[in-house]
């Protein structure tokens, strides 16, 4: 699997994805989702969708596409090359959500959690795959939250489509099965092949499952934690596991209380400050006007700072 796009830029999300076959834009299809790396504090987190046309479900079936989950990674890899092979009736398509995606979504000011980003996440493949001309009438879904919810959710976003949500759909559905399998590779592929943007050195990849609760992980997390400026862009910092190490061994950042009364007052005067220097003069809208001073002397206009001159900025009096 190619993960050129998504390696060129680590920071942010990516979508990959083959090519449509040509019998998915005229015969009806079934569609599956699914995701890899919902749980680890480390790498990216990857959705991904199969479509086949209905009438091929049984020709998928043979492939032999089972719960990611149950099989080994050489096993998902010779899969993976089998659904890939099979470009005449079967195509995918990926959303890898980078580690730093996740956690500055989880941390803005306006709260948007994991379960919206998955959400989010899923819609955008199916919407990805009608735009691509894909005939969609089944979509078949490993819930994420209440079951009920989120089919209520699918369904109203995407009317005329049939849609299923099911806990444990990857074992359920072959063409689930088959978005698993492509989802769980490109994360492998992504975790081993991470390029690293920081200054680390040599870098010891032996990050155990990646999951916090993996001595491995936990061991990693803690020889790679900067006291002054965190972890790599390759940990989910939004995590209370990284959080947690955070606290307890990196520097403590001290914020000043700009409620007190003193600094409230000076706030205040630097504001009054600063306006007041954006306020129109009317004795200075020309060269040849003078400005008196308070002390009866004259003197020449201020000249504005070259910031606003660069820019052809000008002071107006109203809106």
């Amino acid at each position: 699997m190619d993960l050129g796009k998504f390696e060129a830029d680590n920071t942010v999300s990516c979508r990959l994805s083959s090519p449509i076959p040509d019998v998915c834009k005229t015969e009806d299809c079934c569609l599956g989702i699914d995701e890899a790396g919902r749980g680890p504090v480390l790498g990216p987190m990857v959705y991904g969708i199969c479509f086949c046309p209905v009438s091929k479900k049984e020709d998928l079936k043979d492939l032999k596409v089972a719960d990611s989950k149950t099989l080994t990674e050489e096993q998902r890899e010779s899969l993976f090359v089998k659904l890939d092979e099979a470009k005449s009736f079967v195509g995918w398509a990926l959303q890898v959500l980078s580690p730093n995606t996740i956690s500055t979504s989880m941390l803005q000011r306006t709260k948007y959690n994991l379960n919206a980003l998955s959400h989010d996440a899923a819609i955008g493949l199916v919407q990805y795959a009608l735009d691509s001309g894909v005939q969609l009438k089944e979509v078949f879904v490993d819930t994420v939250g209440p079951a009920e919810k989120y089919q209520e959710k699918l369904s109203h976003r995407f009317p005329g489509v049939e849609v299923t949500v099911r806990p444990k759909a990857d074992s359920l559905f072959p063409i689930v099965s088959a978005a698993s399998i492509c989802a769980k590779v490109a994360r492998d592929h992504a975790v081993k092949g991470w390029k690293f943007l920081e200054d680390l050195g040599q870098v010891n990849t032996d990050y155990g499952s990646g999951y916090p609760n993996d001595p491995k992980t936990k061991s990693w997390l803690l020889k790679y934690l900067d006291p002054v400026f965190g972890y790599p862009q390759f940990v989910r910092f939004s995590w209370s596991t990284a959080q947690s190490l955070l606290d307890s061994n990196a520097v403590a950042v001290h914020w000043d209380d700009d409620e007190e009364d003193g600094e409230k007052a000076a706030a205040c005067q630097n504001n009054a400050s600063m306006l007041s220097y954006f306020s129109r003069n009317t004795h200075t809208h020309t060269h040849t006007h003078t400005h008196t001073q308070a002390n009866g002397h004259h003197s020449s206009p201020r000249e504005p700072h070259r910031f606003f001159t660069e820019r052809r900025l000008h002071s107006v009096s109203s809106l």
